[in-house]
């Protein structure tokens, strides 16, 4: 499997969240199955196959985190060039038909997250600014159809928790 690059932020909240699973939520479930098991009858325990459910879900994620952590590789943006667009670059954009500006973080896909402005890098934004400078004018497909941008700034912000 290809490593996947991933920020030392978004490496570090992965472990916290592998972490909670192994050592908080892994062993809360295990004692709530306990619990529903003693309610008798576990064809009809309702509680029961809630919890055995959530302990599916609990062990899935599990492996899933340890996969992407194993196949990460940290890419620290802060010693990258930031004259032109990059992974770890923040970009300042112009949509020209709106006048509306985006600000956007370009990330690993582990730990994109749109709401925060954290686009993974094989995002259509994130394909379309990559390699580019400030002044540059680029066409991207959205949901919308082709918008016109414009790159206003390009800069290194450290993403934090």
């Amino acid at each position: 499997m290809a490593k996947e690059p991933i920020t030392q932020y978004g490496y570090e909240k992965l472990c916290a969240e592998l972490k909670d699973l192994k050592e908080n939520q892994r062993p809360n479930i295990v004692k709530e199955i306990d619990i529903a098991r003693g309610h008798g009858d576990l064809k009809e325990n309702a509680e029961y196959h809630a919890a055995k459910e959530k302990q599916l879900f609990i062990e899935a994620r599990i492996n899933d985190l340890s996969s992407l952590l194993a196949n990460a590789q940290i890419i620290d943006p802060s010693v990258l060039n930031h004259d032109k667009v990059s992974f770890g670059s923040s970009v300042k954009i112009l949509n020209l038909d709106s006048e509306k500006t985006f600000s956007y973080t370009i990330v690993g896909s582990i730990e994109s997250d749109p709401s925060k402005g954290l686009i993974s890098f094989g995002s259509p934004i994130a394909k379309s600014l990559i390699g580019k400078s400030v002044g540059d004018e680029v066409s991207i497909v959205l949901p919308n159809g082709e918008n016109d941008f414009e790159i206003l700034e390009i800069y290194y912000k450290p993403i934090e928790f």
